[in-house]
């Protein structure tokens, strides 16, 4: 898929350098688009053992980059989460230098955890945020912090992502999938390499002066959590986990599982693929996971 990816993806500039800080699941694909687009790439991560790293960043350690790895950036992706009192780590630790930068675009990774429970109807950019979670309510003050940096920020609110190695494929290959039923229930789905498709689409129109301050980046069909279960075992060919009452499955959850289940809403793509132009590399959840088994046989 990185084949379609660049075909539909428009360059950078030439001389262009992207910095993603927090380079991980997410920002490693995004690094791979860039590269194979000839774009120069630095990623940072805790340590300089994870995949990817160039360099560490790690505020909470004050292990904090220099002027000079940072040199020449004109493109940025923050994909850091908020610290636990809602700061966020880059504007805290790097506000200033980044100020220094010919950056012609900040990109933020962002929750649609932000829109809160909306009982199962469409969440826009347009809705007021209405967080439930902690966790929610300090992606939502980071979002504002970015916003009110002076910086050329564009704000990318995600729902649950998905990917080769991080997908129902995989639950279901370690016996760790649920099929778990609660009437109404409904989820939105976003598959990594349209995270990365989308960045793109939106830096190049940045360029044009187009610059929506939030986008939200979902595949076109919301599902439940037994639709997508049952696809996925019928690539695999073997049978589906038998299906649980939400009641009865969240008595072994994880706290962090159970809260996903607590909200329930759809989440629409509608700026970024009709009003912005961008096309999905996958539109749906069938397509997503086709990609994420083909994958698995290619390792």
């Amino acid at each position: 898929m990185l084949r379609a990816l660049v075909n539909q993806s428009t360059p950078l500039p030439s001389k262009s350098k992207l910095l993603i800080l927090g380079a991980g699941f997410s920002g490693q694909y995004v690094a791979k688009l860039a590269r194979a687009l000839g774009t120069e790439v630095i990623c940072s991560r805790r340590t300089t053992d994870k995949q990817g790293a160039h360099f560490a960043f790690d505020s909470s350690t004050n292990n904090i980059p220099s002027t000079k790895v940072l040199s020449g950036v004109t493109h940025l992706l923050s994909c850091i989460p908020p610290d636990l009192n809602g700061k966020d780590p880059v504007l805290i630790a790097l506000e200033e230098q980044l100020r220094q930068l010919p950056l012609k675009w900040a990109g933020y990774l962002s929750t649609t955890g932000v829109y809160g429970d909306c009982k199962g109807k469409w969440a826009y950019e347009t809705d007021n945020p209405k967080p439930i979670q902690e966790r929610s309510k300090r992606r939502l003050a980071c979002e504002m912090a970015w916003l009110q940096s002076g910086l050329p920020i564009q704000i990318l609110r995600l729902p649950g992502i998905y990917g080769p190695g991080r997908s129902a494929i995989e639950s279901l290959r370690k016996g760790q999938a649920k099929m778990v039923h609660k009437p109404g229930q409904i989820f939105s789905r976003v598959h990594v390499n349209d995270i990365a498709g989308a960045i793109f689409h939106l830096i190049h129109l940045a360029s044009q002066g187009i610059q929506p301050k939030v986008i939200n980046v979902a595949d076109n069909i919301p599902s439940t959590n037994i639709e997508v279960l049952n696809y996925a075992s019928k690539l695999l060919k073997c049978s589906p986990p038998p299906i649980e009452p939400f009641e009865t499955a969240c008595a072994t959850m994880s706290p962090m599982a159970v809260s996903f289940w607590q909200e329930n809403r759809r989440v629409s793509n509608k700026m970024l693929c009709k009003e912005l132009g961008y096309k999905l590399i996958h539109p749906d959840y069938k397509s997503g996971l086709k990609n994420c088994l083909m994958n698995n046989i290619l390792d």
